[in-house]
């Protein structure tokens, strides 16, 4: 992952409570997720923190901020709408901190990563609800990001590079159907509203038995989180979770859904597989350090080129 500009310790979340939210910070305080952008300590019972650890995502933080209270209200689901806001500290009332933080609600469940691919099947529907709702126009002012919701050949050159390191297993077949779906048309729609990175490690999920089948333990989705990455553009960005997170019969379940609800056409389908080559690619070659990436990867990968 990349290096973290700012060692984000309990003690230094701590002062920051103290400084700027007195009354929440005696409740007990522990990390519980390091990521490429963020740190997350959860607060008491109730609540977490997310901080940044380096530079680039300060403004995510702030984007979180400004438009999740606007999409909560059309979402089918939980999101970590900020309860409180955190603001940078330059030391004279607290300790030193360059950027807006966060603290969100906590949502009791696990990781969708976590659950086995064919339990999964439960979050099909509501997660193909959840794209449809969130997929309508965005405003003119919704943040840019050059990295999702952009056309394919704007992928191009990083994709090719990445497939050429060396360190994505089964590339050539990768980069073969990547090269294929390149020809895909183009996303001539309204640029709608994308999470960014809707992948199993963003879905908090629980387990259950499915109505009328006891014995199944089908998971259950809680919430989905991480919109650090929202934006606007094409929705295939998003769909590309039909391959990240489920199995073949799961994604027919939420390919129908979402045809169902948005009409979507089979070149956003084509492109959606497309996002998921790419972020195979990512997952694949940046998770020496980040197991769990490395288990949604070489899910992705078997998915994708399943379908291929």
């Amino acid at each position: 992952m990349p290096p973290a500009e700012v060692d984000v310790t309990v003690d230094l979340a701590r002062a920051l409570l103290r400084s700027q939210h007195p009354d929440l910070a005696g409740l007990p305080l522990a990390v519980v997720a390091n990521g490429w952008d963020n740190v997350v300590l959860r607060l008491g019972d109730d609540l977490a923190l997310r901080l940044p650890r380096r530079a680039p995502a300060a403004g995510l933080v702030e984007n979180e901020q400004r438009w999740l209270p606007v999409l909560a209200p059309r979402l089918p689901v939980a999101v970590p709408t900020p309860v409180r806001v955190g603001r940078p500290s330059d030391g004279s009332a607290g300790p030193v901190f360059p950027w807006s933080w966060s603290v969100v609600p906590w949502f009791r469940g696990v990781a969708a990563w976590t659950v086995d691919p064919a339990s999964r099947g439960g979050l099909a529907e509501p997660l193909a609800d959840v794209v449809a709702a969130l997929h309508v126009p965005a405003p003119p002012d919704a943040p840019a990001n050059p990295f999702r919701g952009v056309p394919l050949a704007a992928r191009d050159t990083v994709v090719r590079e990445r497939l050429a390191s060396g360190s994505v297993p089964q590339a050539a077949r990768l980069l073969d159907l990547w090269v294929r779906l390149l020809d895909t048309p183009v996303w001539t729609g309204p640029a709608v509203w994308l999470h960014g990175d809707l992948h199993p490690a963003n879905l908090v999920a629980t387990s259950g038995a499915r109505d009328g089948a006891p014995t199944a333990d089908v998971a259950r989705l809680v919430a989905v989180v991480d919109f650090g990455d929202i934006t606007s553009g094409d929705p295939a960005t998003d769909l590309a979770t039909a391959w990240l997170t489920f199995d073949a019969p799961a994604r027919t379940t939420f390919r129908e859904r979402v045809v169902a609800r948005c009409g979507t056409d089979d070149a956003t389908w084509d492109r959606a597989l497309a996002w998921a080559v790419l972020f195979t690619s990512i997952l694949l070659a940046h998770s020496d350090d980040a197991p769990h990436l490395r288990a949604i990867g070489e899910h992705a990968l078997l998915q994708v080129l399943g379908d291929a």
